[in-house]
C-alpha cells in the first residue's frame, strides 16, 4: 500500500462472521456485513439518493456521481487494511462505513448514511461493529478528518464512548478514537441496546392498526380466531382480515392482500400455512407493516425442514426491517385502554394490571391466561414467543423495564437462549422490579437442561446471583407474582403463626427463621377449626402492634 509499515499478509476472505442483524434506535431492524465486489449497483443506486450536503460532508466537495473505478476500489477491499461494513435493508444499501490503514495500529475511517435513515441509530451501530473488526486485525486507533460544520458526525464519534482527542487544523477537526473498550464505550453499547430493543417492543405491544393475513370463514379457524378476538378486545384502531378469496370475515371487509389496503399496518398476525409465510413476510415489507406475530405451526417444531424455513423467516424479516413474534406462538396482548389489543388465539385475557408475562410455550399460553384471569390477577402485557425465532424473553425485559405499567414480571421458560445476556439484564432489572420464573425441564426441541451444558443446578445458582425468584410450577408462579404485585410490604420481619396443628406450625416457624424473619408463637386453633375460627384469630394477630405479617 505503501504507507511505510508492513503488516502480515492475510487472504483476502470474505469475514462472514462479521454478519449481524442489529435493532436501530426506533425499533426498526437492519443487517451489518462486509462489502462485496458484487455490492457495485448497490453502491451506485445508494449514492444516487445522497443529498448533496451529505456527499459534500463526506468528499469535502460536490461529487455528483462516483466513477467506475472509484465504485472498484470502494467495494473490492482484502478484509484487513481495508474494511468496509453496509448497512442493508431489504435488497438496499443504507449505509456504509470503511477505515482504511494508515500506520501501525491506525486507520482512517469514514461512514456515509442515507438521509431517508439518518438519526435511527445506523451510524452508532456501524461504528461499534467496525471498531470489533479493526481490534481483531490489530488496529487500536480510529482517526477521522470531519468538517466543523458536520456536528452529527463529530457528535456520534464523542458519545461513542471511547477515548477522544480532536485538534483544528487547515479548516478541518482532525479526530482520534483510542479503540480499547472502557466502561463509557461498555455502557454506551448496552445502552443503546437497551433503547432500540425496548421500542422495537413498544411498536409491536401499541399498533395503530392490525392485519389478519388468513383469516377465513372457517368456524374456530386460527386467523378467524385472532381477528374476533381483536375485535372483542375493542382494539382502538382498525382491524383489517387479509384472505385472497372472501369479501368479508366476521362482518368486517376482507382484502385480497395486505397491499391492497387502503391505510397503513402496523401489525400484522400471519394464520396462513407455514408454506405460505414466507411470501407474506415478503408483503408485509412491501406495505410497511413494522411487526409480525406468526400464529402459524409448521416450523422448528415439526423438524430439520421445518427448521430451515423458520431460519429463512427469521432472516428475511430483519433483512426487512421487521421483527417477529413466534412462529407457532399463541400471540400477543396489551391491557392499556388507549391500546386493547388482544392479538391472540386465547378468547379470555387477564383485565388491566400491573404484571408482565412472558410465556414461550404456545401450548399452555390459552390455560395461563385462563388461569390468571379466574384469580382475577391482571396483567400489563402478555408475549407468548412459540418457537422464538427472533422475539425472546431477554427483548421483552428490556421492554418492561422502561414500561411504568409493568411492576411484576413472570417469565415462563423452557429454555434460556443467551444466557450471558439473560443474566445481564435480569440482574440490573430485577434492582427495581420483581422477576419470577419458572424453569421448565426440557425445550421445544425435547432437550433436557442437562443436554444444553447447563445442570438444573446451575440455573437455580444463575437465578439467584441474578436477583431472581426462582419458583418449582405455574401455580406458584402466580401465587408469587400476585403477592408481589398487590400484597404491600410488611413494615418489619415479625411474622404471627396461625395454624390448626402443632407440626404445620413448627414447620412454618423454622422456614421463617431460616431466611431471616422473627415468627411468633404458632397459635393453634386446633384440627376442627375452620372459616368462621380462621377470621377473627386472623384479624387479632393483625391488629397487635408486635406483628408485621
Amino acid at each position: 500500500m505503501g504507507c511505510g509499515f508492513t503488516v502480515e499478509t492475510v487472504e483476502a476472505q470474505y469475514p462472514a462472521h462479521w454478519e449481524a442483524d442489529v435493532v436501530l434506535a426506533d425499533g426498526g431492524t437492519a443487517h451489518v456485513r462486509p462489502i462485496r465486489p458484487a455490492d457495485a449497483d448497490r453502491l451506485r443506486s445508494f449514492y444516487s439518493r445522497l443529498s448533496d450536503e451529505s456527499i459534500y460532508f463526506r468528499f469535502f466537495g460536490p461529487r455528483p456521481r462516483l466513477s467506475d473505478r472509484e465504485v472498484e476500489r470502494f467495494t473490492n477491499v482484502d478484509y484487513v487494511n481495508r474494511v468496509a461494513l453496509i448497512a442493508t435493508i431489504g435488497a438496499e444499501m443504507v449505509a456504509v462505513i470503511r477505515y482504511d490503514r494508515t500506520g501501525p495500529g491506525e486507520a482512517e475511517i469514514a461512514f456515509l448514511v442515507e438521509d431517508a435513515h439518518q438519526g435511527r441509530g445506523v451510524a452508532s451501530v456501524l461504528l461499534e461493529h467496525l471498531a470489533a473488526t479493526a481490534r481483531e486485525r490489530g488496529i487500536e486507533r480510529f482517526v477521522a478528518d470531519v468538517l466543523p460544520a458536520n456536528m452529527r458526525m463529530t457528535g456520534l464519534l464523542r458519545q461513542a464512548g471511547y477515548t477522544a482527542q480532536s485538534q483544528f487544523e487547515d479548516g478541518v477537526v482532525r479526530m482520534t478514537l483510542d479503540l480499547t473498550p472502557t466502561d463509557t464505550s461498555t455502557e454506551v453499547t448496552i445502552a443503546r441496546e437497551h433503547r432500540a430493543e425496548s421500542r422495537s417492543i413498544a411498536r409491536l405491544l401499541t399498533p395503530g392498526s392490525v392485519a389478519v393475513i388468513g383469516a377465513s370463514r372457517e368456524p374456530g379457524g386460527v386467523g378467524q380466531t385472532v381477528l374476533r378476538n381483536l375485535l372483542a378486545a375493542d382494539f382502538t384502531g382498525p382491524v383489517y382480515p387479509v384472505h385472497r378469496e372472501v369479501r368479508a370475515v366476521a362482518g368486517v371487509r376482507a382484502y385480497p392482500s395486505v397491499g391492497e389496503i387502503d391505510g397503513d399496518v402496523d401489525l400484522a398476525v400471519v394464520a396462513v400455512p407455514a408454506e405460505g409465510v414466507l411470501d407474506v413476510v415478503k408483503e408485509c415489507a412491501e406495505k410497511g407493516v413494522h411487526g409480525l406475530v406468526v400464529v402459524s405451526s409448521g416450523f422448528g417444531e415439526t423438524g430439520e425442514e421445518g427448521r430451515a424455513r423458520q431460519d429463512e423467516l427469521a432472516r428475511i424479516a430483519r433483512s426487512y426491517g421487521l421483527r417477529v413474534v413466534g412462529p407457532n406462538c399463541l400471540g400477543i396482548a396489551n391491557t392499556d385502554p388507549a391500546v386493547k389489543l388482544n392479538a391472540t388465539l386465547a378468547a379470555t385475557v387477564p383485565g388491566r394490571g400491573k404484571v408482565g408475562f412472558f410465556s414461550q410455550s404456545g401450548a399452555l399460553g390459552t390455560a395461563l391466561l385462563q388461569r390468571v384471569a379466574q384469580r382475577g390477577m391482571g396483567i400489563s402485557s402478555f408475549v407468548s414467543a412459540g418457537n422464538r425465532a427472533d422475539v425472546s424473553g431477554n427483548d421483552l425485559l428490556q421492554y418492561w423495564e422502561e414500561d411504568d405499567s409493568t411492576e411484576v414480571i413472570l417469565l415462563y421458560l423452557e429454555s434460556l437462549g443467551n444466557p450471558r445476556k439473560f443474566t445481564r439484564l435480569a440482574r440490573r432489572i430485577a434492582r427495581s422490579k420483581p422477576v419470577v420464573v419458572v424453569k421448565s425441564g426440557g425445550t421445544p426441541s425435547g432437550h433436557s437442561a442437562e443436554e444444553l451444558g447447563l445442570p438444573d443446578s446451575a440455573i437455580s445458582s444463575l437465578f439467584e446471583q441474578a436477583g431472581l425468584i426462582r419458583v418449582d410450577d405455574l401455580i406458584q408462579l402466580f401465587d408469587v407474582g400476585q403477592l408481589l404485585a398487590y400484597q404491600p410490604l410488611p413494615a418489619g420481619p415479625r411474622v404471627a403463626l396461625v395454624t390448626n396443628s402443632d407440626a404445620l406450625g413448627l414447620l412454618a416457624a423454622h422456614a421463617c427463621r431460616a431466611v431471616g424473619l422473627e415468627p411468633r408463637a404458632p397459635v393453634n386453633l386446633g384440627p376442627a377449626a375452620g372459616a368462621a375460627e380462621y377470621g377473627p384469630a386472623l384479624a387479632g394477630e393483625l391488629a397487635s402492634p408486635d406483628v408485621d405479617a
